[in-house]
């Protein structure tokens, strides 16, 4: 399994609108991808008050390559939410089972 943590930084006079399209447009953006397998939504702290994180799961790397490409270190960036990023980054893991 493979674990993919979108990171995103955005205008905070954005953050309601950003919050309900994250949501919608974001996350559905991925749920309907064959391969994927589940997603969290990171949201701010006081450490981090602009900055979102989607921690998705895929079966594998080629499910993830079918989403982003073969190049994993491109974010995929929905129609309409690019007027949100200031800035964004993308980090991907090997999962490993822990009993």
């Amino acid at each position: 399994m493979i674990i993919r943590i979108f990171r995103i930084t955005i205008d905070p006079v954005l953050r309601e609108e950003f919050e309900r399209d994250f949501a919608t447009i974001s996350v559905g953006a991925v749920e309907s991808r064959a391969g994927f397998i589940a997603c969290e939504i990171g949201r701010p702290t006081k450490w981090n008050p602009d900055e979102y994180a989607m921690i998705s799961r895929w079966e594998d790397e080629d499910s993830l390559e079918a989403f982003v490409g073969n190049d994993w270190n491109q974010a995929v960036i929905p129609t309409g939410m690019e007027r949100y990023v200031r800035e964004y980054g993308v980090v991907h893991f090997q999962a490993t089972s822990r009993k």
